[in-house]
């Protein structure tokens, strides 16, 4: 028989008593590395991450994915020589290993509230002659005023060495401490080089942009974004991913898709925890 509810606080378990949530990827990590990234990524509002992807996970990766570019971007902030490929969990399996890296899960873990959520999943390829992309924020659609503590964060991983010329991502670091001042002309944007198989993790309050691409050869890259459990993602993981593919993925994707409770009760159908519909 069900206890009386007598306030909010009642509820915090409600609907998940069924399904309880199962310790993050992110709990494997050694707590001294991730309070070294941590106190970066406050400090800098970034911090890279070398050497989480082997030469043979980048190939099977740039595998699966380059058949899937074909279009480029439809303005200059998706980028006329940049392709993009998105609803990347319905194409392949290869990228599920960059969402649910428990490198990246030990900060959210400590960044944001349980069953954060998966944002946005893309690849990007930045093409030669490609110009730098507008320097923006990942969470500056949420219109929340700054200063403030970030609703989101995201990662780029380098599928192709990152150089300074070809289409490397600028960050305009410590700009996670901005108002809500926008970038002038002359801000310095800093290339992040790092090798392929590494990523960078920034904060949505970082201001940054995709490099101007001035080599001969393309630049791959995959990026995972993530936000608060309590805001709408960018992509409604919840409408574009069958069951089917929902099984097929990580507990922690599973989660990061939608399928969890951000209590009392965010994210339920029909009254009930969404894993049903797995059922």
């Amino acid at each position: 028989m069900s206890a009386e509810v007598s306030s909010i606080v009642d509820l915090a378990g409600d609907l998940a008593g069924t399904y309880r949530r199962s310790e993050s990827g992110g709990a494997a990590v050694d707590p001294a590395v991730v309070a070294a990234d941590l106190a970066a990524v406050h400090s800098d509002g970034y911090v890279i991450l070398e050497g989480l992807l082997s030469p043979a996970e980048l190939a099977e990766i740039r595998g699966e994915v380059q058949p899937l570019l074909e279009r480029t971007g439809r303005n200059n902030f998706e980028g006329h020589a940049t392709q993009r490929i998105y609803s990347v969990l319905n194409k392949t399996r290869s990228c599920d290993r960059i969402v649910d890296h428990p490198r990246v899960l030990a900060l959210l873990d400590r960044l944001f509230l349980p069953n954060y959520l998966l944002s946005m999943l893309q690849v990007i390829n930045i093409l030669p002659g490609e110009n730098a992309q507008m320097l923006h924020t990942d969470d500056g659609f949420y219109p929340v005023p700054r200063p403030r503590a970030a609703l989101g964060a995201a990662t780029i991983w380098a599928i192709d060495d990152f150089t300074a010329d070809n289409g490397a991502t600028d960050v305009v670091v410590g700009s996670q401490h901005w108002d809500n001042r926008l970038p002038i002309p002359g801000t310095v944007r800093t290339p992040i080089v790092m090798p392929a198989g590494s990523c960078v993790f920034f904060l949505g309050t970082l201001w940054h942009g995709g490099g101007a691409n001035r080599s001969p050869h393309p630049r791959l890259a995959l990026t995972a974004q993530y936000c608060e459990p309590w805001l709408r993602p960018q992509e409604a993981f919840t409408l574009s991913t069958p069951h089917e593919v929902v099984r097929a993925v990580s507990e922690d994707i599973r989660r990061m898709l939608g399928y969890s409770i951000h209590p009392p009760f965010i994210g339920q159908v029909d009254g009930m925890h969404p894993k049903r519909l797995l059922e």
